[in-house]
């Protein structure tokens, strides 16, 4: 049996939980203090997902670059993936929070979206 050692991200407790594991299937989760440590722990071993920031280039802008992030989180293992796709993207002016700037990054389902406003030159 294998066992991980997590801090929890879910809130402010930074719980320190364990998770043994047979193969890919949770046995026990301890260590949480909350519903919410155990839903992160089980997802962080057996699907461990992030949401990605970052920016992209802006043409025509008040900025040369808009902070991005991803809608939703993606599989970990994607990141790298996500993160080439995001620095080939550019967008021109005006840019509202909120807009696609990437649309379905890397087949995940998940759109890039601008998280700042970026006005014309």
């Amino acid at each position: 049996m294998e066992k991980r050692e997590l801090t929890c991200i879910g809130c402010p407790m930074g719980c320190q939980i364990t998770v043994e594991l047979e193969g890919q299937d949770v046995k026990s989760i301890t260590g949480n203090t909350c519903k919410i440590g155990e839903n992160y722990a089980r997802n962080e071993v057996t699907h461990p997902e992030r949401t990605v920031t970052s920016t992209a280039v802006v043409l025509g802008g008040d900025k040369p670059r808009v902070s991005v992030k991803t809608k939703a989180n993606i599989p970990k293992d994607k990141i790298a993936d996500v993160m080439k796709e995001i620095d080939a993207a550019v967008v021109n002016a005006p840019i509202r929070i909120g807009d696609i700037v990437v649309k379905n990054v890397c087949g995940t389902g998940v759109d890039v979206v601008a998280t700042r406003n970026i006005e014309a030159d």
